[in-house]
């Protein structure tokens, strides 16, 4: 008797695969839904959707399971790629994939698996769950340089306690190892680094599409005009590339942005002190456990993907905002970004930083 339903979510990356491949293994009952989220300009050269879903019944045809293509796209824009529209037009840098896992994978796709009799989804996310007396934690992967707990430091305990990460236990080389003993045929496809579900497009010309360009100068902090940029939206905080900025000296980076006048400040030098903050400020806080974290306590926190969690401890603890205080400064602070609060390996939570 199978152990449960399960339905997987097949991107056609290499990883879903796998995550698909061991639930079957392990005596479930699977099913793949393969998630269609974005259809603007679909003939686009840079839209791989047709060729995933194609990777994605391959995969399901391998393993002998059933899949469906669902299209989701209507609630992306609603409540995904609207958010990221405004976050940008804002002057901030939001991070689309992390609501893209709270409010699409674990939500819309959470809410279709029950609707199908699903016991537990799965993804192929490389994070672990543990579940001890009825509660969920949060852990992070065996395999640090993969670990993708912070993109999903949103879910709650509802979503968790239905969710299954089979590849959490395992380095990224055991699992394309894996899809290429057992003959699926992407276990050498290259992984996914575009927007989440819309793709790898020059980004500049993407937004574009749907933000106005708005140049206006670029300044030294003390006001010097060195630059002209081509709208505040299209830069972030630490970039160094694309300014434009020649002479002398070190390189230029991005130091703040000034929505008011539509200045874009820059430095020059990677150790400038206006790239450096020990304090950041965060709001629309989210706490796995549903419970705020002891604000006495000194905890790790990330403010960035693939950056190493960073000691620190909460300077102002509420509901509904929060601080917070490094021990070493911290490089490029993004308004818009997400600093997430580990314990060890447990990730707690987190927010959107504000300063």
């Amino acid at each position: 008797m199978a152990k449960g339903y399960v339905i997987v979510g097949l991107s056609g990356g290499v990883d879903s695969a796998v995550a698909a491949l061991l639930l079957k293994q392990q005596g479930y009952q699977v099913m793949g839904v393969f998630m269609k989220n974005w259809e603007d300009e679909d003939s686009d050269e840079y839209c791989s959707s047709r060729q995933d879903l194609i990777d994605a019944v391959s995969i399901a045809d391998t393993l002998g399971i059933p899949i469906e293509a669902v299209n989701f796209s209507r609630e992306y824009k609603d409540r995904v790629f609207s958010y990221f529209l405004r976050e940008y037009s804002a002057g901030r840098t939001p991070n689309p994939d992390i609501l893209c896992n709270s409010e699409i994978k674990f939500k819309a796709f959470l809410d279709y698996a029950v609707g199908m009799g699903a016991d537990f989804i799965a993804t192929g996310h490389y994070a672990q769950i543990d579940r001890a007396d009825g509660v969920c934690q949060l852990r992070t992967a065996v395999d640090s340089s993969k670990d993708q707990s912070y993109f999903l430091y949103r879910l709650n305990q509802a979503q968790l306690s239905r969710a299954i990460f089979p590849l959490g236990k395992l380095l990224k080389s055991q699992v394309r190892e894996m899809a290429r003993q057992s003959n699926l045929s992407n276990y050498a496809k290259k992984d996914s680094t575009g927007i989440c579900f819309i793709g790898e497009r020059p980004f500049r010309e993407f937004l574009n599409r749907y933000l106005p360009a708005q140049p206006g100068p670029m300044c030294t902090p003390d006001g010097k005009v060195v630059g002209k940029h081509m709208g505040l939206s299209f830069y972030t905080i630490g970039q160094r590339q694309g300014l434009g900025i020649g002479g002398p000296g070190e390189p230029w980076f991005v130091a703040d942005k000034s929505v008011a006048d539509n200045r874009l400040i820059v430095v020059q030098g990677h150790d400038h002190p206006a790239l450096l903050a020990s304090r950041l400020d965060a709001m629309e806080l989210h706490w796995i456990s549903g419970t705020l974290p002891d604000s006495t306590r000194a905890y790790s926190a990330r403010i960035r993907y693939r950056q190493a969690a960073a000691a620190c401890r909460f300077g102002e603890l509420s509901q509904d905002r929060a601080s917070f205080e490094f021990k070493e400064a911290q490089w490029a602070v993004t308004p818009g970004q997400s600093v997430v609060v580990y314990d060890g390996q447990t990730c707690l939570g987190g927010g959107i930083i504000t300063g």
